[in-house]
């Protein structure tokens, strides 16, 4: 099922933890219809601005795959409203990080981990057409714990 021009269901929800672990990651309608928010206020309008496609590593997540990963409870990747991007290398990755920084629509945007020098390991991006505070974050780890800092 195709949810916009250039993003399938299949991509969104795709997860080799959850078909190791036969979890069921198939969202309800009402996170399908996030998913196709998500396409078309973030990741349509960046693939157009970036110019070639865009690879989602992580996108919907059932509570039982979030779990199994380790994410958060309230992630907007548990309601469709989120997405990872991981282009292969964090100089590609940083190109997306600051095309959404400086053109998207976003509820919250996460340069997750890499180097300020040498861009993050990945992009996490979410939208909730309610709540669009655009907040930018850098995650860090600090003793084997994960924090947020506010993007400066």
């Amino acid at each position: 099922m195709q949810i916009s021009k250039h993003f399938s269901l299949a991509e969104l929800t795709r997860s080799q933890l959850a078909q190791r672990k036969g979890i069921n990651n198939m969202p309800t309608t009402e996170y399908v219809q996030n998913l196709e928010l998500l396409c078309e206020h973030v990741l349509e309008p960046l693939r157009t601005l970036y110019g070639k496609p865009i690879r989602i590593s992580s996108g919907y997540r059932s509570s039982a795959l979030n779990k199994a990963v380790g994410g958060s409870a309230t992630s907007h990747h548990c309601f469709g409203m989120a997405a990872d991007i991981d282009q292969g290398n964090s100089a590609e990755n940083m190109r997306i990080f600051n095309l959404l920084k400086a053109y998207g629509s976003y509820t919250q945007l996460i340069f997750e981990f890499g180097t300020l020098e040498d861009g993050p390991d990945w992009v996490h991006v979410s939208f909730d057409i309610e709540d669009l505070k655009r907040q930018t974050l850098r995650a860090v780890q600090v003793k084997n714990k994960t924090q947020y800092l506010n993007w400066k």
